[in-house]
């Protein structure tokens, strides 16, 4: 494959640094230009560790995104809204890959899954590829694989979402709350309207810009499209706000039509690619998965209550995995433009 040139709108928030990362640690033959996550700006992004590099942000212009085969949406509203205007001004239109979910109402948009697609799809001119949820792609995943081998009738999940879901303010207002709590002080409430901090949360408070049901509503649309295009049973889904900064872990019961053993269950999975932690090795947890890609299922166990359900607990690096879509969405793209 060719070295092909992206545009990363962006390129200065959580999920843009995470798609660098993942960009450099794979190798891939790609030529990044960062751009900045506000449209006008021109940043230069200090390093974190010693060791790394400091990145130019570029100002959003046509220039950059008619060179560009494929662009990455993961700026503020009004950057994005610029790169997708740009990109359609285009003579040879660039793919756009929307990673906030801004654009996933417009009837141009596609839904993407690429770990669970079974074709390639080529770049359509004037398409925007949304790749979905993490949590949502997660659980199809796990029922899908399941299902495979074992026939589902029903799955119910608990899913934990972490602060960074609400990028840098997120994580910031969380450790700011925690602070503030140490010291007896008023704990800050911009990003959440209430204490997230040694908490769970059902539902944000008024005071908070969007609403926990938002997000838990785009996992439910997203999961019914995923599991309906592939004939599975569609999980029932409760969203909490869990006081972690990283890391999704989700809760899940599933009942089949006959419950296998708990071993043929893990071994199912394992033989599908997914990491099993058994009772000697460490649990999946938002911690323990931090940095990796892909999934993790620890403490299967038979339910007690039901003859043909069973307990399975799944973590994975949200960031990570969404960065992972988007690159996989991205080269697929890349590579149908190839071939036009």
């Amino acid at each position: 494959m060719r070295s092909t040139d992206w545009l990363l709108v962006g390129g200065d928030t959580l999920l843009g640094r995470e798609i660098r990362d993942l960009i450099e640690e794979q190798k891939l033959p790609v030529r990044l230009t960062l751009a900045a996550s506000r449209a006008e700006e021109h940043v230069l992004s200090a390093p974190e560790e010693e060791s790394e590099d400091i990145a130019v942000m570029h100002a959003l212009d046509r220039t950059l995104v008619e060179a560009s085969d494929v662009v990455l949406l993961a700026g503020t509203r009004e950057a994005n809204e610029q790169a997708a205007a740009l990109a359609r001004q285009c003579a040879a239109k660039p793919a756009l890959v929307d990673l906030t979910g801004q654009f996933e109402d417009l009837p141009e948009s596609r839904l993407r899954a690429p770990l669970l697609e079974r074709e390639e799809t080529a770049a359509e001119p004037e398409t925007i590829h949304t790749p979905a949820h993490p949590a949502a792609v997660a659980l199809a995943r796990l029922v899908a694989l399941l299902h495979a081998k074992r026939r589902v009738v029903r799955v119910v999940a608990t899913i934990f979402e972490p602060a960074s879901q609400q990028g840098r303010a997120g994580i910031d207002e969380l450790q700011n709350q925690t602070l503030s709590l140490l010291n007896f002080r008023q704990v800050p409430q911009e990003v959440f309207g209430a204490q997230v901090s040694f908490n769970l949360l059902p539902r944000y408070g008024s005071g908070a810009p969007h609403a926990l049901g938002e997000a838990a509503g785009r996992i439910e649309r997203h999961l019914a499209t995923l599991c309906g295009a592939r004939g599975l049973p569609l999980p029932s889904v409760r969203l909490i706000q869990a006081p972690v900064f990283h890391g999704y872990c989700l809760n899940v019961w599933v009942e089949f039509e006959k419950r296998p053993p708990v071993r043929v269950l893990e071994e199912l999975l394992e033989e599908a690619g997914i990491e099993i932690r058994r009772s000697d090795a460490e649990p999946a947890s938002n911690v323990s998965v931090g940095g990796q890609v892909g999934l993790a299922v620890s403490d299967v166990a038979a339910d007690h209550a039901s003859d043909q359900a069973a307990w399975l607990w799944l973590g994975f690096d949200n960031l990570r995995a969404h960065a992972e879509a988007a690159l996989l969405t991205a080269g697929l793209l890349a590579r149908g433009r190839e071939t036009r």
